[in-house]
């Protein structure tokens, strides 16, 4: 793994093992605040303010998600329950040095991301009083999920040439069971390809303005 300083200041991991960046090169936070924060997390907030948010990731990689949700949770004073899958984790000698909380300007919750990182595998852990949190090492495509259990999907592995197995429409399917009705579920990726998935999968596709560098990202809902 190399870490990369993007263009707003904040970091990327490039690995070597898929020859793939994490993040846009045009901003790590930019893009994770535009495409989960803002389209995935603040839209159904405003939709529905009440009670607990429960969030599937998938694609854990640095964390910078799941630490931009519970800086959002603590700001709304709303529980979130988070929930993400990886087979790939990156060391823990790499994310401690990975600079958010600095750019962020909020070291307050480095220790929490901390927590996140060190936290065991495939048991839940209560991050702070706002965020519960588990993750699961594993391959999606064979994992099992709860049905109808989700609000929220952000939708963050490698993109579909490097990753292919992880766009496929059983995949969506599965993204789709795991949402409770009127669920979303946010995505970087925009391809033709993806949309077809994706509404094959029984999801009705919006297109929306994408991060710095990118022209559209996808929001998916569940019908």
């Amino acid at each position: 793994m190399q870490i990369i300083t993007t263009k707003d200041g904040s970091h990327t991991l490039f690995s070597e093992q898929f020859n793939e960046i994490y993040h846009s090169t045009h901003g790590a936070i930019q893009e994770s605040m535009h495409v989960a924060i803002e389209s995935g997390y603040r839209f159904f907030s405003s939709q529905n303010p009440d009670g607990v948010l429960r969030i599937f990731e998938v694609g854990f990689g640095t964390g910078l998600n799941a630490l931009l949700t519970l800086i959002e949770a603590s700001k709304q004073n709303r529980k979130v329950d988070y929930e993400t899958i990886e087979l790939y984790p990156v060391s823990t000698d790499v994310l401690k040095e990975l600079n958010y909380t600095a750019i962020l300007e909020n070291e307050k919750y480095r220790p929490p991301f901390h927590s996140i990182h060190l936290s065991t595998w495939n048991e839940e852990h209560q991050i702070t009083p706002n965020f519960n949190f588990k993750k699961i090492k594993a391959s999606l495509p064979v994992q099992q999920l709860s049905n109808n259990n989700f609000q929220l999907i952000y939708f963050d592995a490698f993109a579909p040439q490097i990753q292919p197995e992880m766009w496929t429409v059983d995949v969506m399917r599965k993204m789709n069971d795991i949402l409770v009705p009127g669920g979303i579920l946010v995505t970087y990726c925009s391809k033709v390809a993806v949309q077809k998935t994706l509404k094959e999968a029984g999801f009705s596709i919006e297109k929306l303005p994408g991060p710095p560098g990118k022209r559209e990202m996808l929001r998916a809902i569940k019908l």
